[in-house]
């Protein structure tokens, strides 16, 4: 009588070095995932990761990791830890169409959390205050994160800016998802620091303030004290739920 099969585990890891043969299987994923529209260039890995291996970082994290089975890459995320504003910021989150709803998304999360707690605790000296993500309004992801974790869909109009030449900025919904205590606004002050060095750090944008989508998200901000919960639209109809970088059902 033939053994049974045994059933394949799955392998969550950092990777740390460029050359690494999953990077490559990570960003054909996110190609495959998100539009070309919505991602960042591959190159945009390979410089962070040699800046790290380099020494370079001071109050700045990025962090790529993968789920693995049978050596096959099945799911990838990227995100990136703010030490300035103490935050970690949720990037690109993909899993292989036939392996979603397994749990292989979430336990990507948690292990980029985990990174941004080890940042936090040895950048800064402190927990981790909160986590953040861009996503689509109607994102079935994120309901679940106001319901029950606690976060923010702030209440305002935020646009991811444009990622190459030719492409629009993507208007979407800013969370954020506190860590150490429950909040039910955001200062306006705090918010736009938040969003500065996000488009300047973590996008790498030389002069956002010269950039027509982050001057209109001021704007949005001009005479408000404290940004709050946004009213979301009733969930979809179709089954599971397609993120836009936070991505599985």
């Amino acid at each position: 009588m033939a053994e049974p099969r045994r059933a394949a585990r799955t392998r969550v890891r950092e990777l740390r070095l460029a050359t690494d043969p999953a990077c490559a299987a990570a960003y054909r994923l996110f190609r495959r995932t998100f539009p070309r529209a919505e991602l960042l260039p591959r190159r945009d890995w390979s410089d962070a990761l040699r800046e790290r291996n380099a020494g370079l970082w001071t109050d700045l994290g990025w962090h790529l990791v993968v789920a693995e089975r049978d050596g096959r890459v099945v799911g990838a995320a990227t995100g990136t830890y703010l030490g300035n504003v103490n935050v970690g910021i949720i990037g690109y989150i993909a899993v292989a169409p036939s392996l979603r709803s397994l749990g292989i998304g979430p336990a990507l999360r948690r292990r980029l959390r985990q990174a941004f707690e080890r940042d936090a605790s040895n950048l800064r000296g402190r927990r981790l205050d909160a986590l953040v993500g861009e996503v689509r309004a109607d994102n079935p992801w994120l309901r679940h994160l106001v319901r029950r974790e606690g976060a923010i869909a702030l209440d305002f109009a935020y646009y991811q800016p444009s990622l190459g030449a030719g492409r629009s900025p993507v208007p979407l919904v800013l969370y954020y998802q506190p860590l150490r205590r429950p909040r039910p606004f955001l200062g306006a002050a705090e918010l736009r620091r938040l969003l500065y060095t996000m488009w300047r750090r973590m996008y790498r944008i030389a002069k956002p303030l010269m950039r027509p989508a982050f001057r209109r998200m001021l704007r949005a901000l001009a005479g408000r004290r404290r940004i709050g919960q946004r009213l979301l639209p009733p969930p979809a109809t179709r089954a599971g739920g397609r993120e836009h970088r936070e991505r599985w059902p």
